[in-house]
């Protein structure tokens, strides 16, 4: 069996759900009817790294939002599925879009709606804040709760596994 690092040098597409991973999964609603998400700028700025080293950035989720399409617009994220109560759906699509294998897939969920796609990835991850059972179907658990850095956190991996890590660093190093 891969080790992590192996499974993540593989990785050409990340895949997220957002409530629980980009989020914390909290939900707030003013008088308008308007929805606030909480998004952590680290976890964007890892997603714009992991990018920028070939990487694509996907987004999966059951819900809908135009909270979440004007972040991912900010983000540069292309492929962006909301409204997917069957995730393997659109997890297919991107597959066959990307012309990818399940090995070369990472994706990030925390709870059962995303069981169907975590049982299929190359790398199956799971945040610290997730209900425990998922743990038992993930490859991975971060440290750091869902929206709170965990995405970072599996940026950074992937990145640090492709040996990719230290251009990002190099870039910002004045010279």
């Amino acid at each position: 069996m891969d080790t992590l690092i192996e499974k993540a040098k593989k990785i050409r597409l990340a895949a997220f759900d957002v409530d629980g991973v980009l989020t914390a999964g909290g939900m707030a609603y003013g008088q308008g009817g308007i929805e606030s998400k909480h998004f952590h700028a680290h976890d964007g700025q890892g997603m714009k790294y992991l990018q920028q080293t070939g990487v694509e950035i996907a987004i999966i989720t059951a819900c809908r939002s135009p909270i979440i399409k004007r972040r991912m617009e900010d983000l540069g994220i292309l492929h962006v599925y909301q409204e997917q109560s069957d995730k393997r759906v659109a997890y297919e699509d991107l597959k066959r879009k990307l012309q990818l294998t399940d090995e070369q897939i990472a994706y990030t969920g925390d709870d059962l709606p995303d069981l169907p796609i975590l049982s299929q990835a190359g790398l199956a991850i799971t945040v610290a804040n997730a209900p425990k059972i998922m743990q038992e179907y993930v490859h991975w658990t971060t440290k750091n709760k869902g929206g709170k850095g965990a995405v970072r956190e599996i940026c950074d991996f992937i990145m640090q596994a492709q040996n990719t890590y230290q251009n990002i660093i190099d870039s910002y190093l004045v010279r």
